[in-house]
């Protein structure tokens, strides 16, 4: 889904002087998505893909929380909402790894018994 994303504002920053709006609007004309905002979670994409480009927060994006949830929650509803090839690459994404088990061994000055050096009178 991000190449898909990234595909599509590209699209819509073809024109530099073009206002914030008009690039996102344009970016949302991409036939690359057109396939995401068909179905029944395609308004919810839309809102959250302009809210999206439209972000002038510092982290971009931050400030579109609800139209996100909204899509999350649509997709939930409506597992079939957008094609398995789009969500399967997010999940293979986002998998974490599994953790190796690792065993840690400290430095031998910190499990040797300590002897008091003897003083000499």
């Amino acid at each position: 889904m991000e190449s898909l994303l990234a595909e599509a504002t590209a699209f819509g920053n073809e024109d530099a002087n073009a206002s914030l709006e008009a690039k996102a609007q344009k970016a949302l004309e991409c036939p690359c998505i057109q396939n995401l905002r068909s179905g029944p979670c395609g308004s919810q994409f839309s809102a959250a893909f302009l809210c999206f480009l439209k972000s002038t927060a510092e982290e971009k994006g931050s400030d579109c929380v609800q139209p996100f949830v909204a899509l999350q929650s649509c997709i939930q509803t409506n597992p079939n909402a957008f094609p398995k090839e789009v969500l399967e690459n997010d999940e293979a994404e986002t998998q974490e790894k599994p953790s190796e088990d690792y065993k840690i061994i400290p430095p031998r000055w910190a499990v040797e018994p300590t002897t008091s050096p003897k003083t000499k009178l």
